[in-house]
């Protein structure tokens, strides 16, 4: 019932702002500034009938999947390293802040100089991502319980009963939140790099196209397919966290009953 509940109000707020689409568009009246949802829908449809938009699809989502895999493992082994070794965390800080700080766009620019317009989705999206799981990770291994974690080391727990029982229960939430919060905005970089690089075969440079030619329409397509897969890789991350969080709970409930026993 929740879920019905749920959907029925996704449903009507997606019909609202449809609706709202649909009379700007009549009141403008003009395809060229703002297609209808009819027409882009059409469009998307017209994609969709041809192999190009699955390959291009496909080839989008790996650039950006690969800088997200990167960006994550990258980040942790940061994180571990900083938590045991603080200097090379004060030497790391400064640069992580200019990351944040650099605008996308320069990053861009200065990517397509060093490495050639194929690479630089993958590229930006690490940039991207690498500094919210270093600076998440970096803050979760500092809010350790430290009399924990001395009572794990004067009983001699194994490490890797250790990192089960209360590194991995400990930094589950930084983790999931940082993944949570850079995916979204790492896809979108991912495709605006896309735009400005334009490498082969990619989301985008279809929508580059589509602008160049004036393809409202199709741009609009093509924009509505980022935005579909967006909410879908968001989704997907959740639903994975979410797994991850119950089994954790679980087994460190299941090992304290042991404990008791």
């Amino acid at each position: 019932m929740k879920f019905l509940k749920k959907a029925l109000r996704i449903g009507l707020v997606l019909g609202f702002w449809i609706a709202v689409w649909a009379i700007a568009s009549w009141i403008v009246a003009k395809p060229l500034l703002l297609p209808s949802p009819y027409r882009v829908l059409l469009a998307l449809l017209e994609e969709l009938k041809t192999p190009q938009f699955y390959s291009t699809t496909l080839l989008s989502l790996w650039n950006v999947m690969l800088g997200i895999l990167i960006a994550v493992l990258g980040g942790t082994l940061l994180a571990c390293m900083t938590s045991y070794v603080r200097i090379l965390r004060e030497l790391l800080l400064p640069v992580m802040s200019v990351i944040k700080a650099t605008p996308v766009a320069s990053f861009i620019v200065l990517a397509l100089i060093w490495i050639g317009s194929s690479y630089v989705p993958t590229l930006i999206t690490v940039l991207i991502v690498l500094p919210v799981v270093w600076t998440n990770l970096d803050v979760g291994f500092q809010r350790i319980d430290r009399g924990l974690s001395e009572l794990a080391r004067v009983y001699r727990m194994p490490l890797g009963k250790r990192l089960r029982l209360l590194i991995f229960p400990s930094l589950s939430p930084y983790f999931s939140s940082a993944v949570r919060t850079s995916t979204g905005l790492a896809w979108k970089a991912g495709i605006a790099a896309e735009i400005i690089a334009m490498p082969r075969g990619t989301i985008g440079t279809m929508i580059g196209e589509a602008k160049q030619y004036i393809e409202t329409p199709k741009m609009f397509a093509w924009t509505l397919t980022v935005i579909l897969l967006s909410i879908l890789i968001e989704c997907l991350f959740s639903f994975v966290f979410n797994r991850l969080s119950r089994q954790s709970k679980y087994t460190v409930k299941e090992e304290s009953a042991h404990a008791d026993a």
